[in-house]
């Protein structure tokens, strides 16, 4: 179940350039959390290809050496897609009881889910509060997601001895996380941004409440082709320059102007996002505040780039703001090297039955 929850799970957040785990010890009585185990591996390019799993041994073969590594004992894990393969709809619909909204939602899906319904796993959650579209409507979280990437992700899990309890999609995963060590104003509107090595997720709450979601094709792969296809370079090479290293006499300073012309590439496709968000939205507030998280988030200048491109205050998201370490096990040093990396990890490992 997309929307489901299970009790003491470990976050596995699978991405196109590296492994991410989290395990989160409940406090109970609402005292919140702390992290019991962290930590990360590194994938390979050709692995992972825009959500796309090429090379299915390599990455189990990852995900047993962080679970050997990090001695983990739980082997139930929640994990998250990413992509196109996955749909996130808020619709609205006559108001109905839930017999009836059971009966009718796969027919009401075919009307906003790109693929054969029969192709896909279908996930609906009714939301709370007024209707977008007004008095007798209800509005509905509609999430879908093509069966066949659900079953690759489920079985290098398997595959790696563990077991997938629950599949998520990357936008939730985020949002739990931020719920988690952030407060909301009630109208207050803020937008997550998820920038990964391929894919960027892109989530608005509106006073708490997700209102529109939606993963485009950008991310920090953008910033090694630019350097590669610039300076005549191999992808390591443009790898090496992209996280500030000199390679073969070329200095890094060579790399700035490539790099900040990127960051107006990757600013244009988000706010062409939040623009469409804003023509088909109900809510009149401006956007408050942009958090933004992912391994490319750490880009050079990307945060101010974002700050002037859309006039709004540009944040890190830092997943362990309310959430942390339970020991000395997780160190400062890895506690700052993951930050930027973590969000979706944490927001998996929050998942827990009866929330």
């Amino acid at each position: 179940m997309l929307f489901g929850r299970s009790r003491n799970l470990v976050g596995l957040d699978i991405g196109d350039s590296s492994v991410k785990v989290v395990e989160l010890k409940d406090l109970g009585r609402g005292r919140g959390y702390q992290i019991t185990k962290l930590g990360w591996e590194p994938l390979s390019a050709e692995a992972i290809v825009d959500g796309q799993i090429m090379d299915s041994q390599l990455v189990i073969e990852t995900i047993q050496r962080l679970f050997q590594r990090l001695r983990i004992r739980n082997l139930s894990v929640a994990t998250a897609l990413y992509g196109h393969s996955v749909i996130v709809k808020r619709i609205s619909l006559p108001t109905m009881g839930e017999a009836e909204l059971a009966e009718s939602i796969h027919w009401e899906a075919e009307q906003y889910i790109p693929f054969a319904i029969e192709d896909v796993n279908l996930d609906y959650q009714i939301l709370e509060g007024s209707s977008l579209s007004g008095e007798g409507n209800m509005d509905v979280l509609l999430a879908a997601a093509k069966k066949d990437k659900i079953n690759d992700y489920a079985s290098v899990i398997s595959q790696a001895g563990l077991t997938p309890a629950t599949v998520d999609i990357a936008a939730f995963a985020l949002q739990n996380a931020f719920e988690a060590n952030y407060e909301f104003e009630p109208h207050q509107v803020v937008a997550l941004v998820d920038l990964g090595a391929a894919v960027a997720s892109i989530s608005v709450l509106h006073g708490g409440t997700s209102v529109y979601w939606r993963d485009i094709n950008i991310g920090g792969n953008q910033y090694t082709d630019a350097i590669q296809k610039e300076l005549t370079l191999s992808v390591d090479q443009a790898e090496q320059l992209k996280r500030g290293e000199e390679v073969d006499g070329t200095p890094y300073e060579r790399v700035l102007p490539i790099l900040a012309a990127v960051n107006e590439d990757i600013g244009a496709e988000i706010q062409k996002t939040l623009d469409f968000f804003k023509q088909i939205s109900a809510a009149d507030e401006p956007l408050d505040r942009l958090y933004l998280t992912g391994g490319a988030s750490q880009s050079v200048h990307l945060k101010e780039a974002l700050a002037e491109r859309l006039r709004t205050k540009v944040e890190f998201l830092n997943p362990f703001r309310k959430v942390p370490p339970a020991g000395r096990e997780v160190t400062p040093e890895l506690l700052n090297e993951m930050t930027p990396t973590a969000s979706v990890a944490v927001g998996l490992a929050l998942r827990r039955m009866g929330d």
